[in-house]
């Protein structure tokens, strides 16, 4: 076992213990100026039953940050254990919606009809959080389908396998 405090020496060997929490995969879409943009992100959770609310975390160093913190609304979608693809084609290519059949939602978010979950929210409030921005999104529709989550650790994909 390694100990350290967290600084830029460290920056690599704290990210590396960041990805040993393991995640579910989702991809986050909304409108701009130049039309749908989305992104892929493991850095969303829930935050209240009442009112319901879930946070997301864009990296300022994303090209797509600042379309997504100026969008008044967006969607997060959980993605299934057999969308991987899906998840690395929108990790770098956030304008291309072309693997996806997409649905224009309420206040023109997209969104794609295949997913395991899908949150369609109202930008609630956006702080500031480091590198990253924290969007917290109050959710307006929520949308459920059958099957298993696409789960992510230590820089790989997988599948979550249920304790029994």
């Amino acid at each position: 076992m390694t100990s350290f405090t967290p600084s830029p020496d460290h920056a690599g060997e704290f990210r590396q213990a960041l990805g040993q929490f393991a995640t579910g995969v989702t991809v986050v879409t909304a409108p701009s100026e130049v039309g749908p943009i989305a992104m892929t992100v493991n850095s969303f959770t829930s935050v209240s039953l009442d009112p319901p609310l879930i946070l997301w975390c864009p990296a300022h160093v994303s090209e797509r940050h600042d379309g997504f913190i100026s969008a008044p609304h967006f969607a997060i979608h959980v993605l299934k254990e057999d969308q991987m693809d899906l998840a690395r084609h929108f990790a770098s290519c956030g304008e291309d919606f072309s693997p996806v059949n997409l649905i224009n939602g309420a206040h023109d978010v997209p969104l794609f009809d295949d997913c395991l979950a899908r949150f369609e929210c109202k930008t609630h409030a956006v702080h500031s959080g480091g590198d990253h921005s924290i969007m917290v999104g109050e959710v307006l529709r929520v949308t459920l389908a059958p099957g298993a989550p696409l789960a992510f650790q230590a820089g790989h994909f997988g599948r979550f396998t249920p304790i029994s």
